[in-house]
């Protein structure tokens, strides 16, 4: 499902910006640009919401168009990922490192690409929810909109504190994050690492981000990261279990 995201678009290879465009159109707005200067003139008029741009390209880099935006009131705090080959993210893009939000290596496969893409795009989009909500400490979405892990890795990725409730009919359950890491979570009798494993795959539902939530305890024993890696391991491991039980009983 496509959000109100708008993502500028830059490669000067036609088929890399074809390919990739086609690939983000269910997760953003996007519009594309053939160059540096086309990609500038586009931003000035009319400024994104995030900027996916290749590094190697003609008269102006991807270097010298992220500086450039960075030097505009309108667009100094543009969330930017950079496409690079892995010798000019190792020789030339040290000094970009603070100011990009992520680096995508060329070559890429697609699917690894979009979804690096998409992990920036939901952080995005969650703070460009609490900015429309601004006064307010409370934002609230859909689970079909974005999902448990997309909510982590944008929480962790946001270094957010606050407290995240996801519900689906009669369940739910709190996750505490601190500075992006999630420290505390309850679902019923269970606390910390199970409680986060039992939601992690829930589709359907609501969510409800309270930025003024902490926690006074920690009782998660893993990273963000470490949680959905093992959750998901879990998970694998459980519909192999179920799969090999159907067999058996054949």
């Amino acid at each position: 499902m496509a959000t109100d995201i708008n993502v500028l678009l830059v490669d000067d290879n036609p088929t890399v910006l074809e390919m990739l465009r086609q690939a983000l159109s269910p997760l953003a707005h996007i519009s594309t640009a053939k160059d540096g200067a086309d990609a500038l003139i586009h931003a000035l008029e009319a400024p994104p919401d995030l900027l996916i741009t290749d590094y190697q390209m003609p008269s102006m880099n991807g270097h010298q168009l992220v500086e450039k935006l960075h030097s505009r009131v309108a667009t100094a705090r543009l969330p930017v990922i950079v496409m690079a080959s892995k010798s000019d993210l190792n020789e030339k893009l040290g000094t970009l490192r603070d100011s990009v939000d992520d680096f995508i290596e060329k070559p890429f496969f697609l699917r690894d690409a979009t979804a690096r893409a998409k992990r920036i795009i939901d952080k995005v989009a969650l703070e460009k929810m609490a900015r429309h909500a601004a006064g307010e400490s409370r934002v609230r979405g859909s689970l079909a909109q974005m999902n448990v892990i997309d909510l982590l890795q944008s929480l962790e990725l946001g270094r957010k504190t606050c407290r995240l409730t996801v519900s689906r009919k009669n369940e739910s359950c709190e996750m505490f994050f601190t500075e992006g890491q999630l420290v505390h979570a309850v679902f019923g009798a269970m606390n910390g690492d199970d409680a986060v494993y039992h939601v992690l795959t829930w589709q359907d539902g609501t969510w409800e981000i309270d930025f003024a939530g902490s926690a006074k305890v920690q009782t998660v024993t893993r990273s963000t990261q470490g949680l959905l890696m093992e959750g998901l391991r879990l998970l694998d491991e459980a519909n192999r279990d179920a799969a090999d039980g159907d067999i058996n009983d054949a």
